[in-house]
C-alpha cells in the first residue's frame, strides 16, 4: 500500500473550454447541424498522466465509484486513484492519493467436489486418447487454474462499484474478480488498505455442494467422472461479470413486533453457463454476517459476455430488471422480483432487444432515464457496443404495453469498441476503439424513436498517437479518464509499451461553479470533481470568481441552506490559502541536522555544540516564522507602487487576511449554531430516550441566546422548553419499560 501526490501543469488557461465552444459552434455552423455529420471538439490536457507499472487486463479496466475512487485492473493488482481536494494546500498541484490493491498469492480452484475425487478426475481425462478431453482439461483455466506449463494468472479481470454509503464507514465498497475467476468484495479499512471481506466464490461453492450442484438424488463421487458433468460444475460457478445495484429498503419485523426499514443492496453475479445469481446485502456491510438472501435466474443465453442492471420508472412505479447480452449477439432483459422491497415492480416476462446470432459480441452495456418529448412520459434508453457498431433499444411504456424500438449507429470507428460510457445528467455517450479515437454520442428524439448526434473528440496534442483500452467518467463529468499505450510509430510497433492512465478537462470552471450552485445534491463530498476545477481558479486568480460570489450572495438571501454556508466557507478558506506564503521547506521532511542521541551522554558533541550555533533550533525556527499568516504574506498580483516599502505591502496583505478570517469565523459561527439548533430539535422530537443518555440541552440554549444580536425565533423557541433532569429520565425510562411489558403479557 503507498500514496503519492501528482502535479498538474501550471501552464494551462482558462480560456481553453471557451475556444471549445467556439470550435464546436463554428463546426456546428459549417455542417448545417445534421445529425451525422463529425464535429470536432479540442480539449486541453491540464490533468498528469500516471504510469502504471504493469499492463492493464480485462474487457474494462476503468471503474469510477460515486466516492471519487478510480480503480484500474492490471495484471498484478489493481490500483485505486483517489482525487482529493484539499483546503489546508495553497498549491496548484492535483492532489491523488494512490493505492493498491493485490491480488491473492494462491489460484482459485473452484470446488466440485473432494480433492481426492478432482484429482482422480482429472488424471482420468488427460490420460484419455480422445484429444478433445486432455486439450480442454489443460488449456481452459477455468479446469486448470494453475497452469501447468502455463504461467498462472494472478491478475485482475474486472471491477464494480457498489453505491455510496454501503461501507461501515459510509463509502463504497468493491467488488473485484481476478482471472482464475475469485469473486470477492474488498473493504478499505483506512485511506490506504484494502482487504477482502468476503469470499463470494467460497460461499457459493460450499452452497453448491450441500445442495449436490442441483441434483438432490444424484451421487456426487459417480457422475463427477462424466466430463460433462465436471464441465458444468465449473461453469456454474464461473463469474463472468458482476454489477451492483442501487440501494433498496426492505422492512424488518424486530422481537417487539415493531416493523423497521432496512437498507439493503444487490449483487448481481453473471456466471459461464448463463445463470446470474443474486446476492442481498445488509448494509453497512459486515462480511458474511451481511447476507440476507441468494437466488439464482436462469437466462437462457449461451456464452454470456456482459451484464447490466435495468431500471425504469413509470409514474410513481419503479421497475427492475437485468439486462443480459451474449458474445453470439442476442440481448435481453430478464425479470428480477425483490421480495419485500419497497416501491419495485418487475416485469411479467423476460423482454428480447436482439435476438439474431449475427456473432457480433455484446461488449459493454449502458442504460440511463429520459423524458420523451413527444410521447409525453418517461423512458428507457439502452445502448451497447457491439463491434464496431452501437445498438440501441429505446424502451417506453403506454396504454397498449411496452413499446420496444432498436437500431445501429454505424460508421463510428473503424475498430471494434472496446470501451462505452454514459453521462446520466446530459443523456449522453462516450465510445473509443483501439485506434485512438473518441466519439460522442447525443440521442435526439424524433417523433417514434431516436437519433444519435456523432461528436470526435480531439486528443490534445501532447497525448499524441496512442492505443486507448478504456474510458470512464467521473461522476459529475468533469474529467474523463483513459488508459492509454504507445501507438505505431513510423509504421513499427514499439518493442515494449507503457500503459498510463490520462485525465482530460470535460468542464470549465465556470460551469463546474454553475453546477455546484444549481445541484440538488446538497453534498461537498460528493462533487470534489467539480470543487477541484472552482479551488484551482481561486487559487490562480487570488480572489473569488465575482459572478460566482455574486450568485451565492443571491442564493444564500433567498434560501439560506447549510450547503449554500459550507460552500461559502470552502471558498473563503481556499481565498486565505492564496494569501500564504509557501513554506520553503517540507513541513513533513525531518530535519538531519537535530541530534540523535542525548547530549549529556556525549561531552564531545555537548562542547562542540557549545561552540557552534545550533542549526536545527535556527531552521525550526525560521520554519515557524514562515508559517506566519499576517506577516509572512505575500500576495504577488499587488504590485509596489512609487512610495510604497515592503512593509506597507504587508500590512495590506494582513489586514485582507484579517478580514477574510473574521468572514470565516462568522460562516463558523453561524454553521455551530445551525447544528446545535438541530440536535435541539432531535432531542425535543425524538422522545424515546435512554436512562444512560446525557444532552447539555441548557448549554445549548444558552449559547445560543449569549448574543443580543443574534435574532433568531428558533433559538428562543428552544430557550423556553424547560429541561429534563436525569432523574426526570429514569422515570420516564422505566415507565415505558413497564408499558412495554404489560402490553407483550397481554393475551
Amino acid at each position: 500500500m503507498f500514496e503519492r501526490h501528482f502535479r498538474r501543469p501550471r501552464g494551462w488557461g482558462w480560456g481553453l473550454g471557451k475556444m471549445a465552444a467556439v470550435s464546436a459552434a463554428s463546426a456546428k455552423r459549417k455542417s448545417g447541424g445534421s445529425p451525422a455529420s463529425t464535429r470536432v471538439v479540442l480539449t486541453s490536457k491540464r490533468e498528469p498522466s500516471i504510469k502504471l507499472q504493469y499492463p492493464v487486463s480485462g474487457p474494462e479496466p476503468l471503474s469510477w465509484s460515486e466516492d471519487n475512487r478510480l480503480s484500474i485492473t492490471t495484471g498484478k493488482n489493481i490500483y485505486v486513484l483517489e482525487q482529493i481536494c484539499d483546503i489546508h494546500n495553497n498549491g496548484l498541484d492535483m492532489v491523488i492519493h494512490r493505492t493498491s490493491v493485490p491480488a491473492p498469492s494462491q489460484s482459485c480452484s473452484l470446488k466440485v467436489g473432494s480433492q481426492a475425487e478432482v484429482s482422480g478426475c482429472k488424471d482420468k481425462f488427460l490420460s484419455k486418447k480422445d484429444p478433445t478431453l486432455s486439450h480442454s482439461l489443460m488449456m481452459d483455466r477455468v479446469f486448470n487454474p494453475e497452469g501447468g506449463a502455463l504461467s498462472p494468472l494472478r491478475g485482475f479481470k474486472f471491477t464494480s462499484w457498489s453505491p455510496l454509503g454501503c461501507d461501515f464507514n459510509g463509502r463504497c465498497l468493491l467488488a473485484s474478480l481476478t482471472l482464475d475467476n475469485r469473486l470477492s468484495i474488498q473493504v478499505n479499512v483506512n485511506r490506504l488498505q484494502w482487504t477482502p471481506a468476503l469470499d463470494i466464490t467460497e460461499v457459493y461453492g460450499e452452497m453448491l455442494y450441500e445442495n449436490k450442484y442441483g441434483n438432490l438424488d444424484a451421487d456426487l463421487g459417480g457422475e463427477l467422472k462424466d466430463f460433462s458433468e465436471f464441465q458444468r460444475r465449473h461453469y456454474m460457478q464461473a463469474p463472468v461479470r458482476m454489477e451492483w445495484s442501487s440501494i433498496c429498503n426492505t422492512q424488518r419485523v424486530k422481537a417487539n413486533n415493531e416493523c423497521e426499514d432496512v437498507g439493503t443492496v444487490l449483487l448481481a453475479v453473471l456466471l459461464e453457463n448463463g445463470d446470474v445469481v443474486i446476492w442481498q446485502f445488509q448494509i453497512p456491510f459486515h462480511g458474511k454476517d451481511s447476507i440476507i438472501a441468494c437466488s439464482t435466474i436462469e437466462s437462457g443465453i449461451n456464452d454470456p459476455s456482459v451484464l447490466a442492471w435495468w431500471e425504469y420508472e413509470h409514474g410513481s412505479r419503479k421497475m427492475s430488471g437485468l439486462i443480459v447480452g451474449s458474445s453470439k449477439g442476442p440481448v435481453k432483459i430478464l425479470p428480477v422480483n425483490l421480495k419485500a422491497v419497497k416501491g419495485y415492480f418487475t416485469l411479467r416476462q423476460p423482454v428480447v432487444l436482439w435476438q439474431e446470432m449475427d456473432q457480433l459480441p455484446v461488449h459493454n452495456i449502458r442504460c440511463i432515464s429520459l423524458y420523451h418529448p413527444y410521447q409525453k412520459c418517461s423512458c428507457s434508453l439502452v445502448v451497447a457496443a457491439r463491434g464496431t457498431y452501437v445498438f440501441w433499444c429505446l424502451l417506453l411504456i403506454s396504454k397498449a404495453g411496452l413499446n420496444v424500438h432498436n437500431s445501429h449507429v454505424t460508421g463510428l470507428h473503424t475498430l471494434p469498441i472496446v470501451s462505452l460510457t454514459a453521462n446520466k445528467q446530459t443523456a449522453s455517450f462516450y465510445t473509443c476503439s483501439v485506434d485512438g479515437t473518441i466519439r460522442k454520442l447525443t440521442p435526439l428524439f424524433t417523433d417514434v424513436a431516436v437519433k444519435f448526434d456523432h461528436t470526435l473528440i480531439k486528443l490534445p496534442e501532447s497525448i499524441g498517437t496512442v492505443r486507448l483500452h478504456g474510458i470512464c467518467l467521473s461522476p459529475n463529468n468533469a474529467y474523463l479518464a483513459l488508459v492509454t499505450a504507445e501507438g505505431i510509430n513510423n509504421g513499427l510497433h514499439p518493442a515494449s509499451r507503457m500503459y498510463q492512465v490520462q485525465f482530460i478537462t470535460l468542464k470549465t470552471p465556470e460551469e463546474a461553479a454553475s453546477k455546484i450552485l444549481e445541484s440538488s445534491i446538497h453534498n461537498l463530498f460528493k462533487q470534489v470533481d467539480l470543487l477541484d476545477l472552482v479551488r484551482w481558479r481561486v487559487l490562480t486568480e487570488k480572489r473569488i470568481p465575482p459572478e460566482l460570489d455574486e450568485a451565492l450572495d443571491h442564493k444564500l438571501q433567498t434560501n439560506p441552506s447549510n450547503y449554500l454556508w459550507r460552500l461559502r466557507l470552502f471558498l473563503l478558506k481556499i481565498l486565505f490559502q492564496t494569501l500564504q506564503k509557501a513554506p520553503t521547506e517540507a513541513l513533513w521532511r525531518p530535519n538531519h541536522c537535530e541530534s540523535k542521541i542525548l547530549l549529556c551522554d556525549n561531552p564531545a558533541l555537548l562542547s562542540e555544540n557549545k561552540r557552534q550555533p545550533d542549526e536545527a533550533k535556527t531552521s525550526s525556527e525560521s520554519t515557524q516564522t514562515n508559517r506566519g499568516v499576517a506577516s509572512q504574506a505575500e500576495d504577488t498580483s499587488v504590485e509596489p507602487k512609487d512610495g510604497n516599502t515592503e512593509e506597507h505591502i504587508h500590512e495590506m496583505i494582513a489586514k485582507k487576511l484579517n478580514a477574510i478570517q473574521t468572514n470565516i469565523e462568522v460562516v463558523e459561527l453561524h454553521l455551530t449554531r445551525e447544528h446545535m439548533k438541530r440536535v435541539l430539535g432531535e432531542v425535543y422530537l425524538h422522545t424515546w430516550i435512554t436512562e444512560n443518555t446525557s444532552v447539555p440541552t441548557r448549554g445549548i440554549c444558552d449559547f445560543l441566546t449569549s448574543d443580543p444580536s443574534y435574532d433568531d425565533r428558533t433559538a428562543k423557541m428552544c430557550s423556553d422548553i424547560p429541561c429534563v433532569s436525569k432523574s426526570d429520565l429514569s422515570q420516564m425510562s422505566a415507565a415505558r419499560q413497564h408499558r412495554s411489558t404489560a402490553l407483550t403479557l397481554r393475551p
